[in-house]
């Protein structure tokens, strides 16, 4: 087991390391001038690919069905141990990943961004929040992955991959994330710890309420984090030229 790891995580290194390659001598050719640009926009780049690479093994597993046995021995594990009277706070969680809340605060956040100015943060964040959503929508109606029917439950719509409060929450927040460390770099570390706070308990909400599997949220976050990170490496992009 232990070997098998370590060999997929070597695998995924090697992608990733590849991958960089690649993208790294076409940045260099189309843009020289962008070549001595500071290590941020690699060290942006390289993190984008560790997220989408992981996204991908992830769902393969879960598409070949070799997840399912860790992911019920995880929910089971988590139903067991968490207090029942923690469950009001992880619905009340899990309510600031649903559709109605994260529309209500991109567009609020949208609208602050270009009422300052900052056409190209305000971008971003309109872009990062409704290709998240998009996503969602492609992904659930592709992929037919039953919900956990381990106790009562609410019902959601959709299959259960990938967590669509997760994803959503990931790609919000990443991208507020990036637009204060434009705007306020000295602000950028509590952003992260908060970012990084609120996207962990949305998913572990779902796996306390039951309605998701482990690597349903784990997926979503990856793929979440990597959409405004790779779009804000393509707007940099193109402003530097």
């Amino acid at each position: 087991m232990i070997l098998e790891i370590i060999e997929d995580l070597v695998k995924m290194a090697i992608i990733v390391a590849c991958l960089y390659l690649v993208l790294a001598t076409y940045v260099r050719r189309n843009q020289p001038d962008g070549a001595e640009a500071p290590g941020k926009r690699h060290l942006t780049l390289v993190l984008a690919l560790v997220l989408v690479v992981t996204a991908a093994k992830l769902s393969e597993d879960v598409l070949g069905g070799e997840s399912g046995p860790i992911d019920r021995a995880i929910l089971l594990y988590i139903h067991a141990h968490v207090p029942g009277m923690l469950t009001g706070f992880f619905e009340t969680v899990t309510m600031t990943g649903a559709s109605w809340f994260l529309v209500s605060l991109a567009a609020l956040v949208t609208g602050a961004l270009l009422w300052t100015r900052h056409r190209t943060e305000a971008l971003l964040v309109a872009a990062s929040t409704s290709s998240g959503a998009a996503v969602v929508y492609l992904v659930k109606t592709l992929v037919g992955r039953a919900r956990p029917a381990l106790w009562d439950t609410e019902w959601y719509w959709g299959s259960s991959f990938p967590s669509g409060h997760t994803l959503v929450v990931a790609a919000f927040a990443t991208a507020c994330v990036l637009c204060v460390s434009r705007i306020r770099p000295a602000s950028r570390n509590l952003a992260r710890a908060l970012a990084v706070a609120w996207i962990t308990l949305v998913a572990i909400s779902r796996l306390v309420l039951g309605v998701h599997w482990p690597t349903d949220v784990l997926v979503a976050a990856c793929i979440g984090a990597f959409l405004p990170l790779a779009m804000s490496v393509v707007l940099e992009s193109n402003h530097a030229k």
